[in-house]
């Protein structure tokens, strides 16, 4: 059945005069020529980027309706990055229109544009009428989405799924594009079951590739692995192109313990599409465990080639590198590798001395360089102990096992009961820090002092939950801001200390700076861990909070 856009016949007058425009293109002629396109409808509002960095800055600041954006860029970020940039950071809303705009039409261009969704893939020369048909069959298809704009703008996903329900029941005909995007909310929500469910519903009126890839990631976020890997691999076989696929399997092929097959289907889909950094990224690090040398410099290499200008470039490609280097006996490059990672992620990741000093040592201690692995271990033992901050988990876990190895025990023993107070409650965590002081010989010590952590963290929230149900609000606030400052990084602290400063409102009326408070602890969590549950349950509940403007009486 053809979508109702495609008919003018009962497609709305669309006033394209009071919309929020964006050209981007390194070409001044095309800018104007696009930008006479937008005025022949009658589009006011026109801003223009030159470079795919301005673009960035101006949607960081306005929100638009219609982006016509280049593929080819010139210098920096290309149109691929920068809408990848918009997605990650929320710039753009559910029914805003993005049109890639390119002469560009080699399959690699095309695949890495189509991995982040555009609306449409416009091919130079556009005529004036291409562009206005395929603005106008796309602006009547996401205009469904804008009663959502809103609650997805203010993060409230399960607001912003409910109106997803509304609008399906007064569009029956975009329900599968309203299910895809509650699907997604859902997930954002860290509610799979009620994701799962709209996927079935999409299944059940037609087999849409993109809903069976949802179902699998699923499946994969629920540990079955083997169900995953099925389902991953019939998405495939239906569809080869169909990228996102690849890196689920990938993921499938790990949780099974499967290295080599994760490591050929990565190598597949980077041969596809090889312009993603986390994909080369990933195929970099299950090359360096299999001991694949050449062709973990290779993905590396490229990574940290296009990834200069992405917004997921990390310093992880730097640091395999330096590890493969490493394995090469060339210490040489593998310093000026850290070094440069140093230098080029020293702003925006804090922790990156932390990382490559903890690289180097595992340069030497592999190289069999134990005098310098040793040097290494002490320089950063010393590192550790002027900050007031520990590092992520991983870091943590790697410095630990890496501390360990070259003989130091303190500094270990201190970062992995510190792992241990602040995720009390994830066993799979706390069997990887249980095997690493097996590792070192600690069996007995290591269940003595992650038991000892365990009660520590429950003590601390325990004693602060029975304020809050005894109805001791302000004193439960305190209590919970104490926890917090001693475990900065337990979730199950910070959704409880967000808990019970909501229920204080709810008990004695609304307050900004409480309120303000909790927005500041969900958004600490959402950064640990992104789409949990409890995360959109309580947002919402903060929203319900906000005293509503009075209405203003206009008879008077």
């Amino acid at each position: 059945m053809s979508p109702p856009e495609l008919s003018g016949a009962r497609a709305e007058p669309i006033d394209w005069a009071g919309k929020n425009y964006l050209i981007v293109d390194d070409f001044i002629g095309v800018r104007q020529l696009l930008r006479e396109s937008l005025r022949s409808l009658g589009a006011r509002n026109i801003d223009q980027a030159a470079s795919g960095g301005e673009a960035i800055g101006l949607l960081a600041k306005i929100r638009y309706d219609v982006v016509l954006c280049d593929f080819n860029l010139g210098e920096g970020k290309n149109g691929q990055q920068v809408l990848e940039e918009a997605r990650m950071r929320n710039l753009l809303l559910p029914s805003s229109i993005w049109m890639m705009v390119s002469a560009e039409k080699s399959v690699e261009s095309v695949m890495g544009a189509a991995e982040h969704q555009p609306d449409a893939y416009l091919v130079k020369p556009i005529t004036e009428g291409v562009l206005l048909t395929r603005l106008n069959r796309v602006w009547h298809r996401k205009q469904v989405f804008r009663p959502i704009d809103q609650a997805y703008a203010e993060k409230d996903y399960l607001r912003a799924a409910r109106l997803c329900d509304e609008q399906i029941a007064a569009s029956p005909v975009h329900e599968v594009e309203l299910l895809r995007m509650k699907a997604r909310l859902m997930e954002k929500s860290g509610e799979p079951e009620r994701s799962r469910e709209a996927y079935e519903r999409v299944l059940a009126q037609r087999e849409y590739q993109w809903a069976r890839a949802g179902l699998a990631k699923i499946r994969l976020a629920n540990g079955e692995f083997e169900q995953a890997r099925q389902m991953f691999q019939g998405v495939i076989a239906e569809n080869r192109y169909y990228i996102d696929a690849y890196d689920g399997l990938a993921q499938a092929w790990l949780g099974l313990g499967k290295l080599e097959e994760a490591c050929s289907i990565l190598e597949r889909a980077a041969k596809l599409s090889p312009n993603s950094v986390p994909r080369q990224s990933s195929l970099g690090q299950v090359c360096l465990k299999l001991g694949h040398v050449g062709m973990a410099e290779r993905a590396f290499r490229k990574c940290i080639a296009i990834g200069e200008y992405s917004v997921r470039r990390t310093p992880d490609a730097y640091l395999g590198l330096a590890r493969v280097c490493g394995l090469k006996n060339d210490p040489k490059e593998a310093q000026a590798l850290l070094a440069a990672a140093q230098r080029e992620f020293g702003e925006l990741h804090p922790d990156i001395d932390l990382r490559a000093k903890i690289t180097e040592g595992l340069v030497y201690h592999e190289s069999g360089d134990y005098r310098r692995a040793r040097k290494a271990g002490d320089e950063l033992e010393a590192l550790l102990e002027t900050r007031a901050e520990r590092p992520d988990v991983p870091t943590c876990l790697e410095m630990a096992t890496l501390l360990f190895a070259v003989g130091v025990k303190d500094a270990p023993v201190e970062l992995l009961c510190y792992v241990a107070r602040n995720n009390h409650d994830n066993p799979v965590l706390l069997d990887e820090v249980q095997a690493i002081f097996e590792k070192a010989r600690m069996l007995e010590e290591g269940v003595d002092l992650i038991r000892a952590s365990k009660k520590e963290a429950s003590d601390l929230m325990n004693q602060g939950v029975l304020l809050w149900k005894t109805g001791k609000l302000r004193e439960a606030v305190e209590w919970m801001r104490s926890a917090r400052a001693k475990l900065p990084n337990n979730q199950r602290i910070l959704f409880n200390a967000a808990q019970v400063l909501v229920s204080t409102m709810r008990e004695k009326g609304y307050d900004e700076a409480l309120s303000l408070e909790a927005y500041h602890v969900l958004a600490h969590v959402d950064r640990l861990q992104p789409g949990q549950q409890r995360f959109a349950q309580l947002m919402e509940q903060l929203a319900a909070l906000v005293p509503k403007p009075e209405a203003v009486d206009t008879t008077a």
